[in-house]
C-alpha cells in the first residue's frame, strides 16, 4: 500500500485509466499533485464549500461540477456537460482529490480514493471500548449513536433529514438532477436512461402511484 502522496496517487491512475489527474492536500495546501493539474486556484474555495456541506456545485479550473454526493469524508461532483467529475475523500491528516474523465464512472473511483487515503495516515486508529459499549447499550434500546430516538418508527434521525432536503434542492435545481436527465437524454445515452427508467419505476411502487 502507499504510504506517500505521489505513490497513492499514481496507484490510482494505474489502475484506473479514466483518472486523468490528482492532488493530495493537507489542510487547504497541497503537498502534492500531479504535473497536468493545477488547481491551486480553487483549492481554498472546493474546502470551505466540502466543510460548509451545503454547496449545489464546485468549480475547478474553470468546469462547473454539480454536487452528487457529499459527507464529512466524500466528495463526489459531476459535470452535467460531460466534462468529467471530481472526487475527493479526506481523513484527519489528509484531502485526496481526483479528475475523473468523462468516460470514468465517479461513484466507482470514489471507493477506490477512501480506500487509498487511509494508507496516507500516520495515526493508527484506535477504538474507544467505553464508546463502543454505549453505542451498542444505545441500539438495543432503539437510540442511534446521533442522538436520535426511534419510538414506534416515528422519528427521523437530523442527519438523515438534512440529506433528504439536499437531495430535494438538487432534484429542483436546473444544474441538478434536471440537468443530468436532459443531457444523456440529448447524448442518447440508452444505458443512463434504462437506469433511469428503472429508478423511476422503482420510486412510483414504493409511493404508490
Amino acid at each position: 500500500m502507499p504510504s506517500d502522496p505521489e505513490s497513492a496517487i499514481n496507484e490510482l491512475m494505474q489502475s484506473d485509466p479514466n483518472i486523468i489527474a490528482g492532488a493530495v492536500l493537507k489542510g487547504k495546501d497541497i503537498i502534492y499533485t500531479t504535473d497536468n493539474w493545477d488547481i491551486s486556484g480553487d483549492v481554498s474555495k472546493v474546502v470551505s464549500s466540502w466543510i460548509g456541506q451545503s454547496a449545489r456545485f464546485i468549480m475547478v479550473t474553470g468546469v462547473k461540477y454539480s454536487m452528487l454526493k457529499m459527507t464529512s469524508e466524500l466528495l463526489v461532483a459531476m459535470s452535467y456537460k460531460g466534462e468529467g467529475s471530481i472526487v475527493a475523500a479526506k481523513d484527519d491528516e489528509h484531502k485526496l482529490i481526483v479528475y475523473v474523465g468523462p468516460e470514468g464512472q465517479a461513484l466507482g473511483t470514489a471507493m477506490d480514493v477512501q480506500r487509498v487515503i487511509t494508507s496516507l495516515s500516520t495515526q493508527s486508529p484506535q477504538v474507544n471500548t467505553n464508546t463502543q459499549m454505549g453505542q451498542q447499550a444505545a441500539q438495543s434500546v432503539g437510540v442511534s449513536s446521533g442522538g436520535a430516538t426511534s419510538v414506534g418508527g416515528t422519528s427521523l434521525d437530523p442527519q438523515l433529514q438534512g440529506e433528504i432536503k439536499t437531495f430535494l434542492d438538487w432534484i429542483k435545481d436546473t444544474e441538478g438532477l434536471a440537468g443530468y436527465v436532459s443531457y444523456y437524454l440529448q447524448q442518447n445515452n440508452s444505458q443512463i436512461i434504462s437506469e433511469l427508467s428503472k429508478i423511476y419505476n422503482e420510486l412510483r411502487q414504493i409511493f404508490g402511484v
